[in-house]
């Protein structure tokens, strides 16, 4: 499922500022290093889940790199379904592999991911997020939350070199209203 960008509103909008979303990777790192899991490379999902990817990685002194899964296609249409666009990184191969990803909600990006990283060879995968936002339940997630998640990157676009509001958050902007001055 594309990510949400209308609101529930008895479900209300998690506005994540980037102080935030530091300790949502912060506490994803802690999560994984608390477990019985070991990973020996993190693989950030592209876009969004390179970044808490590569802070994971930071945190626990692994290679990390990055592999692609979208449901944008080369013309930017939206797909209903993602696909792995480049292959997995080749150093997954023999290793066990924690797959990072910003937010979760049908686990298909995060599903596809970790079977592309089996099918390269790697010996165990395992999936974690900074936000569950749905059903499916990766190995690991900082937060579980049904909230409508606006993400620091997600809030302004360029537009003729100004950053603008991105109006396709307009309905979490509006949700949000009261809370702001």
């Amino acid at each position: 499922m594309p990510r949400r960008y209308t609101v529930d509103h008895a479900k209300g909008v998690l506005d994540v500022e980037w102080p935030l979303f530091g300790e949502m990777a912060r506490a994803l790192a802690l999560k994984v290093a608390r477990s019985d899991y070991d990973p020996q490379l993190i693989v950030g999902i592209a876009t969004s889940g390179v970044i808490p990817g590569a802070v994971v990685a930071a945190i626990h002194n692994r290679e990390f790199r990055a592999m692609t899964v979208s449901r944008r296609s080369d013309d930017e249409q939206v797909r209903e379904t993602p696909h792995v666009l480049g292959s997995v990184p080749p150093q997954a191969r023999g290793r066990r592999v924690l797959v990072v990803d910003e937010t979760c909600d049908t686990g298909d990006t995060l599903r596809l991911a970790v079977a592309a990283c089996v099918n390269t060879g790697a010996t165990d995968v395992r999936s974690a997020v900074c936000f569950r936002t749905g059903p499916y339940e990766p190995d690991y997630h900082a937060l579980a939350t049904e909230s409508t998640i606006v993400l620091p990157w997600d809030r302004e676009i360029l537009v003729d070199g100004e950053l603008i509001p991105n109006p396709l958050y307009a309905d979490a902007r509006e949700a949000l209203s009261p809370y702001r001055s």
